[in-house]
């Protein structure tokens, strides 16, 4: 006969670890091993906006992601991405080249799956689309940002961005011809759109360029506007990837000239460059856009504008 030990543990539940525990190992584990780029619009010290926060054991915040979103409540969004797909006649596989990341996550994004934050904010650039209401769309359409943001009824932004007001800024709004020298072309100038609007829900300045010969290159970022300076701010950061533009103050001619810093693809590498910059408000545009040569009729005005940027002091360029 074969006694039983009714006080012994059964063999499949003895190493089990209790839920609550596995959990918070879980998300320790996320957060230890998830790089910045994991999450596109938080800096340092700040926890990523579409995350709670759980205090774990060490008094460090964890991130514990939101719960999944119905297929339902991403039709709308879904949609949209579809759409934008159609128009400018890109295949999932384009997609996924233009957005730098691989075919299998469009494939997930336009099947309604979860995807990072990043995914969807690259493939809302690449597409034209407002990031953020895209993203609120994808969430159910409840709001992702901090709390702290909508203070004053949605019409002062962060005070890292300048702490600035929504009627203080409201002559920055609008439609700027936007014009610098081309990298790859000598003596040729390009020239795109750039709007800027006030986005509510992160109370801000939004700027976002359009019609650009290198439409899938095209960057959308915010505003910084310090109180005690002259010159502004127009930055964009995608995957710790920072582009800044450096102008000054929108003048009584609605224009804005400084410098910008970018990366430039020179054969198989890319090379840091600076260049000067205009932005002109426009409420029409009847010049071109794209890369302009010294044969179209809109080169001269444009140029002039250039060298009186470099010419007037709003930029330097410092040779040895």
């Amino acid at each position: 006969m074969i006694l039983a030990d009714v006080g012994a543990t059964p063999p499949a539940t003895k190493n089990m670890i209790p839920p609550a525990e596995k959990r918070e190992a879980v998300i320790r584990h996320h957060w230890e091993n998830a790089g910045a780029a994991s999450f596109p619009f938080a800096g340092e010290g700040e926890l990523p906006v579409n995350s709670g926060k759980l205090a774990s054991g060490d008094g460090r915040a964890q991130t514990v992601m939101k719960g999944t979103v119905s297929k339902s409540a991403r039709e709308a969004a879904l949609a949209q991405l579809k759409t934008a797909m159609i128009e400018k006649k890109l295949t999932q596989s384009e997609l996924a080249d233009a957005a730098d990341c691989h075919e299998k996550t469009i494939q997930n994004l336009l099947g309604g799956r979860s995807v990072r934050d990043q995914t969807l904010f690259d493939v809302c650039v690449v597409l034209g689309l407002d990031f953020e209401k895209i993203k609120t769309a994808w969430n159910g359409g409840g709001t992702t940002e901090p709390t702290d943001l909508h203070g004053e009824g949605g019409v002062v932004a962060p005070v890292y961005m300048g702490a600035y007001t929504r009627a203080a800024v409201d002559h920055y709004l609008g439609s700027f011809l936007t014009l610098r020298p081309a990298f790859s072309q000598a003596g040729a100038i390009v020239a795109y759109r750039t709007d800027i609007t006030w986005d509510a829900e992160w109370p801000s300045l939004l700027f976002q360029e359009r019609d650009r010969p290198d439409a899938p290159y095209s960057h959308r970022g915010r505003l910084y506007i310090p109180a005690s300076s002259s010159f502004i701010h127009l930055v964009s950061l995608t995957k710790g990837a920072m582009r800044m533009v450096v102008v000054s103050q929108v003048d009584r001619f609605g224009e804005m000239r400084g410098i910008m810093t970018t990366l430039h693809k020179h054969g198989a590498m890319l090379v840091p460059v600076a260049t000067p910059i205009v932005y002109a408000k426009r409420e029409t545009f009847d010049g071109p856009f794209g890369t302009i040569g010294a044969d179209n009729p809109a080169y001269k005005g444009y140029r002039t504008m250039l060298e009186e940027t470099v010419a007037q002091g709003y930029a330097r360029l410092v040779g040895l």
